[in-house]
């Protein structure tokens, strides 16, 4: 694929952030990438998450660090247990390099927020989502392989 040729299917992207500011400046970010059609869509709290996936599926989720601790882990565990999102890649935007014990649960990468970018926004997403499509294939090889050696050996 040439660089400057948009991908055919657009890349569907959930932010989630109780800063509409900060929200806004990723989105005008995500809007810059010219290589990649991508569809956004923003939820402030978890009744909104709720709803965007009623008539959204996204292939890709940033959340903003700025929500707090416990709603940060109350929104991974939805989105870890939601049939439409558990599979999802998810980024954190950080606003500082120190490190917190937020339970890493689905979470696949962090950004800071002072080095966003159209670039690095795209780059984490395209490496996140070629993560999990390897994941999942050397979870079905895992799968397969652990079938056929229960096989042989109830023979």
């Amino acid at each position: 694929m040439k660089p400057n040729t948009p991908n055919s299917s657009p890349l569907n992207v959930l932010l989630i952030g109780n800063n509409p500011m900060e929200m806004g400046t990723v989105l005008e970010k995500l809007k810059q990438v010219r290589t990649q059609k991508i569809i956004t869509e923003i939820a402030f709290d978890l009744k909104s998450i709720l709803e965007r996936l009623m008539r959204f599926n996204p292939n890709f989720i940033f959340i903003d660090d700025n929500i707090g601790r416990f709603e940060l882990q109350e929104m991974l565990k939805q989105l870890s247990s939601n049939r439409k999102t558990k599979g999802i890649p998810i980024t954190l935007l950080k606003n500082s390099n120190y490190h917190e014990a937020h339970g890493s649960l689905g979470i696949l990468d962090y950004l800071l927020k002072q080095n966003l970018s159209a670039e690095a926004l795209y780059s984490t997403v395209k490496n996140s989502l070629r993560l999990r499509k390897t994941q999942l294939l050397l979870q079905r090889v895992y799968q397969k392989r652990k079938r056929e050696l229960k096989k042989l050996t109830h023979h």
